[in-house]
């Protein structure tokens, strides 16, 4: 046996968050941790691998048949043991070789050893399958490719065990597939796996075994060929989820968004359009999804609806039958538009700031009355409201948000945007690294939000996602809409299709 981690409980303050949790991995093996977000795997995770020390948690560890008793990451790593977390550790500035030996540099006559370090890199840099020079700054590189760098710096610490947190979150396709036959690769010269992500396609496809914890405790671990997706979704959340996509009846009302002519230039290479003469509109209670592959253009429109996209930007666009003038992000919001990010770590959230402070943060004039003084009493009880009415797990609403699961940091950034009062409200992949359970809460919300007459723009990578809740659908190429669609009964075969399709819609 590899990895043994034997009746694992770790209490933050009166809150147990790991409830003795046991865990056994063999050398070879892939398994999948699977949960909702506030399950307590990234917390069994940071134990395994000493960002927890020993003495801060009950149980024991066992890894190779030596007890483990780190006191930091080094200690774990000489062991062989390396964690990819979803925000990736490298340095963008410096380059792919630098990145691959940083804190474990070679040296020779007491210099360092420039060429030997190059031939390693280039000798790693092929077991992962990324051609591309070790002096390439880690900065020009997708994201793809620099989960491969992140593989490649984990080979050169001689891993006996990978911990890959939400691999595929940002990835393509076809990334994602590279990455899953690099793990059946590493499957099979004995390095073992431990494989987190709430994408349950990839949980089958890669996995040996699957173990899934629910609010701290060890539910089951069970032979992945034996376990249907539903069958894991009903051990995460502990129910059946029937129907994933509700579809609530609601009335979609007048338009109270048209855009005309949008085009937007790169924000460095203003020969390069984005968004290319863009128009469309959108219905009061209308779920509108936006559709289409990687550098579509689909985040890049909605950024100059909120006023947020960084280049330059032209084209009309009128709310209520009034054209308005969107400049910034306030602008935006005085016009009743509120937007949730893509990026929620980079955009959404001030990470040190308290999650209260974080969901009121847009919206302090609500809360400043006389001699601008701020009413701290109303804004914790909107605070208290919002956090019930979200269901946002949280000890407290003084926590810092950093130290929210994704899911809940996403419950609390919606907060905020409804907080707004928002007339229309712009949704960039709102279930982006959320498990399952989290992920039917948003959709509930979103349709109890049209049933009141809000309109919502949700842009999705994942085509069933955007089926699933769309009425209309906007399928986007290259910057330009290719086709505005009714969802009656739409499959992914016809979306992909006019995607791809040369011509403009009629």
């Amino acid at each position: 046996m590899l990895l043994e981690m034997n009746n694992i409980t770790k209490r933050f303050g009166a809150v147990k968050a790991l409830n003795d949790v046991s865990l056994q991995l063999e050398a070879g093996e892939v398994m999948s941790l699977c949960g909702e977000n506030g399950s307590g795997k990234s917390t069994l995770m940071k134990i395994l691998c000493g960002l927890y020390p020993h003495g801060d948690f009950e149980g024991q560890i066992h890894f190779s048949g030596d007890e483990i008793q780190a006191q930091t990451i080094r200690d774990t790593e000489r062991k062989g043991i390396v964690i990819i977390h979803q925000e990736l550790a490298l340095v963008r500035q410096l380059t792919v070789m630098e990145n691959i030996f940083l804190g474990a540099e070679l040296s020779r006559f007491g210099m360092v050893d420039d060429e030997t370090m190059t031939l390693r890199c280039q000798q790693l840099l092929a077991r992962v399958g990324l051609n591309v020079s070790p002096a390439t700054r880690v900065g020009e590189l997708g994201l793809g490719q620099q989960q491969l760098v992140e593989i490649a710096r984990a080979l050169n610490k001689q891993v006996r065990l990978l911990i890959l947190d939400e691999p595929t979150s940002s990835l393509t396709e076809q990334e994602t597939e590279v990455l899953l036959g690099i793990i059946r690769n590493l499957r099979e010269h004995g390095i073992a796996c431990i494989y987190i992500s709430h994408k349950l396609n990839e949980v089958k496809a890669i996995s040996d075994v699957i173990c899934v914890i629910r609010d701290g405790q060890h539910i089951a671990t069970r032979p992945a060929a034996g376990l249907s997706e539903d069958d894991i979704i009903t051990m995460m959340v502990g129910r059946e989820l029937t129907a994933l996509y509700p579809h609530a009846p609601h009335q979609i009302g007048e338009e109270i968004l048209k855009v005309e002519n949008l085009t937007a230039w790169h924000p460095v290479n203003r020969h390069i359009r984005r968004v290319n003469r863009v128009s469309f509109t959108l219905r009061r209670g209308e779920i509108l999804g936006i559709a289409g592959l990687v550098g579509a253009g689909r985040t890049e429109t909605v950024q100059c609806l909120f006023g947020v996209w960084p280049g330059c930007w032209q084209g009309d666009i009128w709310i209520n039958g009034r054209q308005v003038n969107i400049t910034d992000c306030r602008a935006a919001i005085a016009h009743g538009i509120a937007m949730v990010p893509e990026d929620r770590k980079k955009d959404g959230i001030v990470p040190l700031m308290a999650v209260g402070k974080n969901i009121t943060l847009a919206a302090l004039d609500q809360f400043s009355h006389r001699l601008s003084t701020l009413d701290e009493a109303q804004e914790q009880q909107a605070i208290n409201e919002a956090i019930s009415r979200l269901r946002v797990k949280t000890s407290s609403s003084e926590l810092p948000i950093g130290r929210l699961s994704g899911g809940n940091q996403q419950k609390a950034i919606l907060a905020k945007c409804l907080l707004l009062n928002p007339q229309i409200l712009i949704l960039d992949e709102p279930t982006r690294g959320i498990d399952v359970g989290a992920r039917q809460e948003i959709y509930l919300l979103i349709n109890a939000l049209v049933q009141q007459g809000i309109a919502v723009i949700v842009i999705s990578s994942e085509l069933p996602e955007v089926l699933g809740l769309s009425d209309r659908i906007l399928v986007m190429h290259e910057g330009q809409i290719k086709a505005d669609l009714i969802n009656d009964n739409l499959t992914q075969e016809q979306v992909m299709e006019a995607a791809l399709r040369s011509e403009h819609y009629a």
